[in-house]
């Protein structure tokens, strides 16, 4: 019988990579992963578990048991995965997306998130948009309007202003600075 474990913290294809690593090492056999989540050929025995989840921890991942932490990781990761790994536009409601994807009500969703994160869903999805935004600054291969346009920003100026309101600079400013600071995704 197939079981699914979700993961924390699994927010890029190297992550991928890593825990699959673990996985084989560990000799678990598993049917297919992705960010935050695996399925496995069989269901795990309480010892392969603990040396599962103490193979993770050591390579900053974790074990996600309990249901709402694991609704709010796969919330995470479908923006992270959209915003950072998806070549498509933007160009659509997160509340379809979530909702589409969780099979649960979107005010349900937003709540809980809102209750165990400590801020908004939409205020996370603004964060990785930033964050975003500075990676493709830093690789200067687009001009601001052509990554207002990718980020499905309605002008450039909403789009700095929202910079601004985020990191205490405008696009610019951050271009020009030496302290580009970029945060991690699974810190955000």
């Amino acid at each position: 019988m197939n079981e699914t474990i979700h993961i924390k913290n699994m927010v890029c294809p190297r992550c991928i990579s890593a825990v699959s690593n673990i996985l084989e090492q560990l000799k678990i056999l598993y049917v297919s992963i992705k960010l935050g989540e695996v399925k496995l050929v069989s269901s795990l025995s309480p010892n392969t578990k603990n040396s599962l989840s103490k193979a993770l921890q050591n390579s900053g991942f974790s074990l996600i048991d309990d249901r709402k932490s694991q609704l709010i990781e796969q919330m995470k990761t479908l923006v992270v995965d959209k915003i950072h790994h998806s070549s498509e536009e933007l160009d659509f409601k997160w509340a379809d997306i979530v909702t589409g994807e969780l099979h649960l009500d979107y005010k349900y969703l937003s709540s809980l998130f809102s209750s165990v994160e400590n801020i908004t869903f939409e205020q996370y999805i603004i964060n990785q948009k930033i964050e975003r935004v500075k990676e493709l600054i830093v690789y200067d291969e687009l001009t601001l309007s052509e990554i207002a346009f990718k980020l499905h920003y309605s002008s450039v100026a909403y789009l700095s202003n929202q910079f601004k309101k985020v990191t205490g600079m405008t696009p610019t400013q951050f271009k020009k600075s030496t302290n580009q600071n970029r945060k991690y995704l699974d810190k955000i």
